[in-house]
């Protein structure tokens, strides 16, 4: 598998995972702590552990990347993050923005009313390679 495949598979696992441990958080706020899902506060309460998750998560994935490509440079890993921040962006905007659901938001809600958060998030997405790359 060449390096670009292996570092969006690698990118896909670790961005479901963290976005997992999100809803998994939510829910449990909403049914175990009581908290009220119709204004979001579930989801609210959140909000400070998102960027916990990500900067985890992601730079254990970007170290597997980094470990696993035959020569790893730091060229290399500033392509990739800019990759992963790029798919990133993509994905926000249509999952939780374009596309309506129940947990969706307006632009404004989750790219003003969400900062800081949504910049460490980012921020972290696109460090992580260049901290794999350092690791390794």
């Amino acid at each position: 598998m060449n390096g670009f495949v292996t570092s969006v598979l690698l990118f896909f696992i670790c961005y479901f995972t963290v976005t997992t441990l999100g809803i998994l958080n939510t829910i449990f706020n909403i049914y175990v702590l009581k908290m009220k899902p119709i204004d979001k506060e579930g989801y609210k309460k959140i909000k400070p552990w998102n960027p916990i998750y990500n900067v985890i998560i992601f730079p254990l994935f970007g170290c597997l990347y980094m470990k696993g490509i035959s020569d790893p440079s730091m060229n290399i890993a500033i392509i990739t993050g800019i990759t992963w921040l790029g798919i990133t962006i993509v994905i926000d905007l249509f999952g939780w923005v374009i596309i309506k659901h129940p947990w969706s938001f307006d632009f404004n809600e989750f790219y003003v009313d969400y900062q800081p958060w949504i910049t460490f998030i980012y921020t972290a997405i696109f460090l992580s390679p260049i901290i794999g790359y350092l690791f390794v």
